[in-house]
């Protein structure tokens, strides 16, 4: 994945209702990749890649509850290197300000970003090296 001599690299998993199934079948599939990262979940998303892989992860509170906020704290104080958000553009969604936010959090602070399962995939091949 990376020397190991180097830091290890902190990654958020968030996904929306619809897409948490394929966050986990994602996660899933790259377990053994992901347990190199320190893993960071909202929610509902974070529980279940939990219990779903045994995988180490910190859970924050639901998105709608400030965990979207949370993340955005993280990448501003830059203690965030990526983030994974499968997002699910068909739906309105309650909190559509706080996603907005953290998207904009992610592209103002240069944060590596990934959106869907095949960005998030490219993106974890370009992190291995």
């Amino acid at each position: 994945m990376k020397p190991d001599d180097s830091p290890t690299l902190s990654m958020a998993l968030v996904a929306h209702d619809q897409m948490k199934d394929t966050m986990i079948e994602w996660v899933t599939k790259h377990r053994d990749l992901l347990a190199g990262f320190e893993l960071f979940g909202t929610g509902t998303t974070g529980g279940r890649i939990a219990e779903e892989t045994s995988l180490d992860i910190k859970r924050l509170k639901s998105g709608p509850l400030g965990g979207d906020a949370q993340i955005g704290a993280m990448i501003a104080e830059n203690r965030l290197d990526v983030l994974v958000f499968f997002t699910d553009p068909l739906s309105a969604m309650p909190h559509d300000v706080d996603v907005k936010s953290l998207l904009r959090l992610a592209t103002l602070y240069n944060t590596a970003l990934a959106i869907n399962e095949k960005s998030a995939t490219l993106l974890l091949s370009a992190l291995r090296t």
